[in-house]
């Protein structure tokens, strides 16, 4: 089949099926999307909220306690304490309903959804850890999200094997490490990116292997270098000694200093590593994918427009959101040790699921909610092999001639993921503020529910201004304190406009000799966001301009240190990049890239 261009139904931009995108939707036999990639993305993600929390109380049938929850109290989810929603006392299938044909798929399903109860949380084998979510094997964690085997770690998200750490996104085997992304094997290692297996630095970006190394990018087995200059180990310390990152006006000089460095050396245009034919970013050991990002699984092939597969091998996936170990998954998202999942979320264990949510271990079901360990089910109802494969028929082709229409007009036929109406949580709720953020107004105007910020009956008693500037300045009393976050509510970041500081955390900055933090957890979160870049490519070419690279904004020219391949003349490498065309960065191929830091 040809390349074909549609017009997106929900942003109304074009977008082209490839020959191969058609080859995966005749294999699972499904018809081509109406939506781009990006909207699909944006609409799969508006079912995630990990981040914020709500207290509410158990629904559970003779339980009164208070929860922690992902669901605020004035939506319509039944929400149980996760230990009795795993028991045995209820089961989802008294859920289970008859599929009426003179009625929308959609509409019988989101009535479903309203009914079957759902976990406040995701805690499993987790220790005084209570204010985390989709989280496993922790230990005396506080606001951490989406991580594993971890212990003492505040305010983080995607983070494994991890210990005594605070302000994290994205690391693997790291300790006493303050405010890094994307970094892995580090230890002693604060305001940094995208750095793995150093100690004892701060401010580094795109290193491996360095050891006492301050304010330095794209440097490989490095010790004593400032700003990518060399010195002794004496000249080193004694150097050191000016950038004093205790007091918080030293330190945000520090930072200031860096970011502007930064801009003056090369970027690789993707970190894409052991791969074949494959483009996006943050991709390791990828063959033959198209458009993915941020995933490292132990081998992921033949996918496009995926974003963190992880973990166990995974192939032939299209359009999926956190997949550990899949085969055959489409439109789906948090999929993890599974086969033919389609337009799914959260499906742990499965095989040839369709239009389902929260269920586990279950094979053969459409259109269910929070089962485990059932075969052919409909909307929760049990039926035997025969009647379930001639009823699915049927309703699929209902699906076709009796579409959901939306509030904007969208029509969801078969092939289309759920309806964002479905979904228990707003726009700004969901992790699309950090994979496709918009604006109020922008939300509203695609027909994304949002979430107005809850007013505060707190008294802030320090506001930020009033801290110590040094930490040697704090005494215990600040625990006491309720802090003004600088941003005062006025950001789009989801300020929460103050918090308090937890005795661990202090302890933790007093050993670092780092300063209170000005911000609260959640503006934190969205300003280390800010060097990671969006899930979407450009095509460009390489800066590289002979022996030094082009003139970029803010008049930024590197000096190349080694002849390139391409002698004096200009690189003639193109690529697919996650930065975009008017940013400031230095973008180099690979083979320039690698001729300056290897």
């Amino acid at each position: 089949m040809n390349t074909e261009t549609k017009q997106c139904q929900n942003c109304k931009s074009q977008f082209t099926i490839e020959p191969e995108d058609f080859n995966f939707y005749e294999k699972i036999k499904v018809p081509a999307p109406t939506f781009c990639p990006e909207c699909r993305l944006q609409r799969k993600l508006i079912f995630r909220n990990i981040r914020n929390l709500y207290k509410r109380k158990c629904d559970a049938p003779g339980h009164t306690e208070d929860l922690i929850s992902i669901y605020r109290l004035e939506t319509q989810a039944r929400v149980y304490d996760q230990k009795f929603w795993w028991s045995d006392a209820w089961d989802a299938t008294e859920y289970g309903k008859s599929y009426d044909f003179s009625r929308n798929f959609f509409e019988q399903f989101g009535e479903l959804m309203r009914e079957v109860p759902w976990p406040n949380l995701v805690s499993t084998n987790s220790v005084n850890s209570d204010y985390c979510n989709s989280v496993l094997n922790m230990k005396n964690c506080y606001l951490i999200f989406a991580a594993t085997d971890s212990e003492n770690c505040g305010y983080g998200e995607q983070i494994e094997f991890t210990k005594d750490s605070f302000d994290l996104k994205r690391a693997h085997k790291n300790e006493l490490c303050y405010e890094t992304l994307g970094c892995n094997n580090c230890y002693r290692t604060v305001f940094s990116a995208y750095s793995d297996d150093c100690s004892d630095c701060a401010f580094v970006w795109d290193s491996r292997g360095c050891t006492n190394c301050f304010g330095c990018v794209g440097l490989r087995n490095k010790s004593y270098y400032i700003f990518n200059k060399p010195y002794s180990r004496e000249e080193y310390f004694e150097r050191l000694k000016q950038y004093n990152l205790g007091s918080f006006k030293e330190l945000s000089a520090a930072k200031a200093e860096f970011f502007k460095f930064s801009l003056t050396q090369p970027r690789r245009y993707a970190r894409i590593y052991h791969s074949v034919n494959s483009t996006g970013d943050n991709l390791k050991n990828a063959k033959n994918c198209m458009v993915c990002f941020e995933s490292f699984g132990d081998g992921i092939e033949d996918s496009r427009y995926a974003d963190h597969l992880y973990g166990k091998p995974s192939r032939d996936c299209h359009s999926v959101f956190t997949l550990g170990g899949g085969e055959l998954c489409y439109e789906s998202i948090s999929i993890r040790d599974c086969s033919r999942i389609l337009f799914s979320k959260k499906i742990w264990t499965g095989h040839n699921v369709e239009y389902s949510y929260n269920c586990h271990n279950c094979s053969n079901i459409f259109g269910c909610v929070g089962l485990r360990n059932k075969n052919y089910c409909i909307l929760n109802k049990q039926y035997g092999e025969r009647e379930y494969n001639e009823l699915i028929q049927k309703i699929k082709e209902q699906m076709m001639d009796m579409p959901y229409t939306d509030q904007k007009g969208r029509l969801y036929k078969y092939g289309e993921f759920f309806p964002p109406e479905l979904s228990f949580f707003a726009y700004n709720e969901t992790v699309n503020l950090e994979y496709s953020p918009l604006r109020k107004s922008e939300a509203e105007a695609r027909g994304y529910k949002w979430k107005e910020r809850d007013k505060k009956h707190y008294q802030i008693t320090k506001p930020s201004r009033e801290l110590p500037d040094h930490i040697s300045e704090v005494n215990d009393s600040i625990l006491n304190e309720v802090i003004g976050c600088a941003h005062e509510g006025k950001c789009d970041e989801e300020c929460i406009t103050a918090f308090k500081l937890i005795p661990q955390e202090l302890a933790f900055y007093n050993k670092m000799n780092l300063p209170l933090p000005r911000l609260c957890h959640n503006c934190r979160h969205f300003e280390r966001l800010k060097q990671k870049n969006l899930p979407k490519l450009w095509h460009r070419a390489c800066q590289c301009n002979g022996e030094e690279s082009e003139k970029r904004q803010g008049g930024n020219v590197y000096k190349n240190t080694v002849p390139h391949f391409h002698g004096s003349d200009h690189c003639p490498n193109e690529f697919e990049t996650s930065y975009a065309p008017e940013r400031p960065e230095i973008v180099y191929c690979e083979n320039c890239y690698n001729s300056e830091v290897v």
